[in-house]
């Protein structure tokens, strides 16, 4: 049976983040110029949220917030849901289909001093095929 740790040897650990601090306007453009609908917050290589094509729209449009003003840690999406690299792949479509959510962080660690090591999106599960 398939682990996400299997996927992560194949695709790599790279991971596009930003902190808390970065402007939405920052974390945007960074988004489309690596064609990305997703960065994960942090703070050092611990996981704080996830900054999405969905918060901007839901976040920062559609409350007219100025995005060259607005942090991403004030619209991010936390808490994060996340697996560990041992999570079986079945168990990764299972959450990600409950949540509608489109990527998931892979973590070392199960507190708030979890390390990101990768990330898995729905687009890797449909690769495996």
């Amino acid at each position: 049976m398939p682990i996400v740790r299997d996927i992560l040897s194949r695709k790599g650990t790279d991971v596009y983040t930003v902190v808390a601090e970065t402007t939405v306007l920052d974390a945007a453009r960074m988004m489309n110029e690596r064609r990305c609908g997703a960065v994960c917050v942090v703070e050092g290589q611990c996981l704080k949220g996830m900054f999405t094509e969905r918060d901007v729209l839901n976040r920062v449009v559609a409350q007219q917030l100025d995005p060259a003003s607005t942090k991403v840690g004030e619209v991010m999406t936390a808490p994060v849901v996340s697996c560990g690299p041992e999570a079986k792949i079945r168990d990764c479509v299972g959450i990600m289909s409950a949540r509608k959510i489109r990527h998931l962080p892979v973590v070392d660690g199960k507190d708030a001093s979890a390390k990101l090591i990768g990330m898995i999106s729905t687009g890797d599960l449909m690769a495996l095929e």
